[in-house]
């Protein structure tokens, strides 16, 4: 079986279209929701990473 990049192009160009065909723009609402969701978990995220570094960085610290 041959690597046939056309073919690949078309059937991406498809589904694209495809996908395009279902989805549909959110309302204002559903849009804040999901607004406020997303940046609930990055600010999750970042409050335990923050966490990690100092856990880390103390555990370094101590050994050094």
């Amino acid at each position: 079986m041959k690597f046939n990049p056309i073919s690949k192009l078309k059937g991406f160009y498809s589904d694209a279209k495809h996908i395009a065909s279902v989805s549909y723009k959110p309302d204002a609402d559903t849009f804040k929701r999901t607004l406020k969701i997303v940046l609930i978990g990055i600010i999750i995220l970042g409050i335990l990473g923050f966490i990690i570094s100092l856990v880390i960085n103390n555990i370094i610290l101590s050994i050094l």
